[in-house]
């Protein structure tokens, strides 16, 4: 992976020099071990610790995120509601769990540094950790195969 980036990189350096336009990358990251949001949260659930983020997809059409706004450790989060935003250049977006339970952690590190949100939606940039409440919850999200299809089709490529 790392070897098909840096040729990216290259090629989108030389397309650079040379004034070609390139194009933006078609298909956002989706990993397989995650569970995803029709709002385009993403959950990692391991026991009863779950960690939630945005996604590639929504960190990409959102822009460069330039505030995150975070609930506090204890609160209650409920599937499916909002428990906090995400500004960016271009918009705010409500942050909506995809599964219930008490909020354990929050990302502190995006309050100084937002942008994690958008260079890495699934590591550094997760928002916050829940104490899972009702694991069959899991059940109504989509698995990485059907949040990608969902993606295409909301952006009107099929």
């Amino acid at each position: 992976m790392a070897m098909a980036s840096s040729r990216l990189l290259w090629a989108s350096r030389a397309a650079s020099y040379l004034r070609i336009s390139t194009f933006p990358r078609a298909f956002s990251t989706v990993l397989k071990d995650l569970k995803y949001a029709e709002t385009h949260e993403w959950v990692k659930v391991e026991g009863d610790l779950a960690t939630v983020g945005i996604t590639d997809h929504a960190q990409d059409h959102l822009g460069d995120v330039v505030y995150v706004e975070l609930p506090e450790v204890g609160t209650c989060v409920s599937q499916g509601n909002n428990f906090g935003a995400v500004e960016s250049v271009k918009a705010t977006s409500d942050i909506n769990s995809p599964i219930s339970g008490e909020v354990i952690a929050v990302n502190d590190e995006l309050t100084e540094k937002p942008g994690l949100v958008n260079a890495n939606p699934y590591e550094g940039g997760w928002i916050i950790k829940v104490k899972v409440k009702d694991a069959g919850e899991l059940n109504s999200l989509m698995d990485d195969e059907k949040y990608s299809k969902f993606c295409e089709e909301e952006d009107g490529k099929h």
